[in-house]
């Protein structure tokens, strides 16, 4: 049996803004452990027999997100470019039909990047008696077991059979309100639905022919005029723009009648909000979760997040603060929910710090804007050894690179340039340029920019290793 992990990675978490954000989501970032939430997704499956994982995300994250599974060593991922966001059923056809590619009869996990599990022994085990069940054609989904009457979940009744373990799904709720919850939580029928998922690819992809079977054709035709681009499945656009935005419990799992519950115990959470994630994360003494720069003086029961600035705080209770290098959030921690409506409200006001992050992520490295002007930018680049920006130029733009440290080969129009440490060079507007890093070491440079327009949409690319255009 083939067990191949998909990796659903297309969320935003906003409820985590201002740390998470569209173009940086907390799937990326490091909030439980040292490793990012995607990281810890793929390698709590270290328990298992599987293969490497295919993982549909979109055009946005593909290069960090290709890095941060060759941090962990996973050397040949599969990954499937959305060409738009469709909710979680097209995404996970395209996985499937990639995994019967792969393995005419693969079983396929399905897993949302962004959730934290703290049993990984329990986990695994659950999902070995999934993937046995899968294999007689079942669709399994994980049932948690629920610990409170909570409101911020859908739920799946279910009566699990003792012998076997494994139990018929009689409906999917909505998220309840209190006093149903609390219903619920008595009966012993109800469990919190976790969004995973465990079937036979083809078994699914049957399902879908009965249901939506445009969907499945449009995708089809999709992954059919695929493009391969270094290592990624880049999807048609206008075939799977086609599908409806629809999420599989919608599409598949509330009509079939091959649905399965598994019962899952492993401390489970998908981390939606700062409350549930301080909930899941080590507190000092006084109940606090304090991750970076932060002193407190009759400070309880709070989150307190700071990796650059030193937050002060003091005589405060239940309260999350959130310090990034252009945002400060501070929250009640029950109604830290609600930080969607400020995201909402920077939206309208077209602020871009509602989606993007002052750090880019490129094939080549990173670069962060440290100072933001009418007419000027000023940011901190690191080019990985043996990798080259593009070749272009811009009509809006002159820079100056600064070399902080490394060695940089440069391209300044008809010139060629060696630059080291504390060396520098102009580039005028309108004038083609490239930089690349020959050395063995990282390549640091500072570049300030100047002119009328500054934005990452001003570059005209000649050349570009990585097929970008």
């Amino acid at each position: 049996m083939t067990i191949i992990p998909v990796i659903l990675s297309g969320g935003s978490g906003t409820r985590l803004w201002p740390l998470s954000r569209s173009t940086y989501p907390k799937q990326l970032i490091s909030l439980v452990t040292d490793f990012t939430m995607i990281q810890e997704t793929v390698k709590r499956l270290s328990g298992l027999e599987v293969s490497s994982p295919i993982v549909v995300c979109n055009e946005q994250h593909r290069f960090i997100i290709a890095e941060q599974l060759s941090q962990i060593g996973i050397k040949n991922p599969s990954i499937v470019l959305e060409p738009v966001a469709k909710n979680t059923a097209p995404a996970i056809v395209a996985a499937a039909i990639q995994a019967k590619k792969i393995d005419e009869n693969a079983v396929i996990i399905v897993l949302p990047s962004d959730h934290n599990i703290q049993n990984s022994q329990a986990f695994c085990e659950a999902v070995n008696a999934a993937a046995m069940e899968a294999m007689s054609g079942s669709l399994v989904t994980f049932g948690i077991n629920p610990t409170f009457p909570a409101t911020g979940y859908g739920y799946i009744e279910s009566s699990i059979n003792k012998s076997t373990g494994i139990g018929e799904i009689k409906r999917f709720v909505e998220k309840p309100d209190l006093e149903t919850a609390k219903t619920y939580l008595s009966s012993g029928n109800f469990f919190w639905n976790s969004g995973m998922f465990v079937f036979k690819a083809s078994a699914f992809l049957d399902e879908i022919n009965v249901f939506e079977p445009e969907m499945l054709k449009n995708t089809q035709a999709s992954f059919d005029s695929a493009v391969v681009d270094l290592d990624f499945i880049r999807l048609e656009k206008d075939s799977f723009s086609k599908n409806k935005s629809i999420s599989i419990d919608y599409a598949v799992m509330e009509k079939t009648a091959k649905g399965k519950v598994v019962p899952l115990d492993a401390g489970w959470s998908d981390v939606g909000s700062w409350n549930s994630l301080w909930d899941v994360s080590e507190k000092d003494e006084n109940g606090n979760v304090l991750k970076g720069n932060a002193v407190t003086d009759g400070v309880k029961n709070s989150f307190i997040y700071s990796k650059n600035r030193t937050v002060s705080a003091i005589g405060l209770e239940n309260v999350v603060i959130v310090d990034t290098k252009d945002a400060v959030l501070v929250a009640d921690r029950s109604k830290s929910e609600d930080v969607k409506n400020i995201v909402d409200v920077l939206k309208l006001q077209k602020n871009p710090v509602a989606t993007e992050s002052n750090v880019g992520y490129r094939p080549w490295g990173t670069y962060e804007t440290i100072e933001l002007g009418a007419r000027y930018r000023v940011k901190h680049i690191v080019v990985k050894p043996g990798q080259k920006l593009s070749v272009q130029m811009h009509y809006h733009r002159a820079e100056h690179w600064i070399i902080v440290s490394g060695t940089a080969k440069v391209l300044n129009g008809d010139k060629e340039l060696i630059l080291s440490e504390n060396q520098s060079t102009f580039i005028p507007l309108g004038t083609i340029h490239a930089i690349e890093n020959p050395g063995k070491q990282p390549l640091e440079f500072i570049e300030v920019q100047s002119g009328s327009y500054l934005e990452e949409d001003d570059i005209v690319r000649f050349e570009d290793k990585y097929g970008r255009c």
